[in-house]
């Protein structure tokens, strides 16, 4: 089981940039955590709808299957310093998480570029860090895929559940969504896919024992012993 941790600047960022993936990893059986830094008060709406942002992002978590923890920053504020970084730190601890997904370092948000520094800190002994797209994404060269044809209609479900954002931003209407999943599929010729960027991404491989001449069956050792003797010939 491996342990999961994605983080994201405001409320609706982890969705948009590896929603499908985290439902892969809960579908796995893979421990599924969200750190949402902020709570989107300076995003689009009034009052009401800032408000409500919470409860959005506490509904889209349960859509993941994922546990939801909040950074205490506030939106547009955000900056990678120690306190930033630690909030991380606390969350990569509590959860022993063993990859952590986050903003492209490249963005033209300064909450975006904060996080995903903080998180490049607070990770730097962490063996797989891998950064997603976001809207705002400047430079994004991706080299690692994962398959979300399975799981893009959940990922649109977990996206819904953010209203006051969909209603009012052309960048999470589902039309979007579904071409840049089928972009990216394209690329790493599958159906549909979410792109990553990894700073660091080790693959576990399970050895596969080699078999000791006594473990070979008999009658397969002697083909073999007389085959070589026909060789030697």
């Amino acid at each position: 089981m491996r342990r999961v941790l994605a983080v994201g600047a405001h409320p609706d960022d982890i969705e948009l940039g590896c929603g499908a993936t985290l439902l892969a990893h809960s579908a796995a059986g893979d421990a599924v955590t969200m750190l949402v830094m902020t709570g989107g008060e300076n995003g689009p709406g009034d009052d009401e709808a800032i408000t409500g942002r919470r409860r959005e992002q506490e509904q889209a978590a349960r859509t993941l299957g994922a546990r939801l923890l909040w950074g205490g920053q506030v939106d547009c504020t955000v900056t990678p310093d120690a306190a930033t970084v630690a909030v991380v730190e606390r969350a990569i601890a509590e959860t022993d998480a063993d990859i952590v997904y986050v903003h492209a370092p490249d963005d033209s948000h300064q909450d975006h570029r904060a996080v995903a520094a903080a998180t490049l800190s607070a990770a730097r002994r962490l063996s797989r860090v891998m950064h997603y797209q976001s809207p705002s994404t400047l430079t994004f060269a991706p080299t690692t895929f994962v398959d979300v044809t399975a799981y893009l209609s959940g990922k649109l479900a977990a996206l819904g559940a953010h209203a006051s954002q969909v209603e009012m931003s052309s960048m999470v209407e589902p039309d979007a969504v579904v071409a840049s999943a089928r972009h990216w599929g394209a690329q790493a010729r599958i159906g549909y896919a979410e792109a990553f960027a990894p700073t660091r991404l080790v693959i576990d491989l399970v050895p596969t024992p080699r078999r000791v001449a006594d473990e070979v069956p008999e009658t397969l050792r002697l083909t073999l012993s007389a085959s070589l003797s026909a060789n030697a010939r």
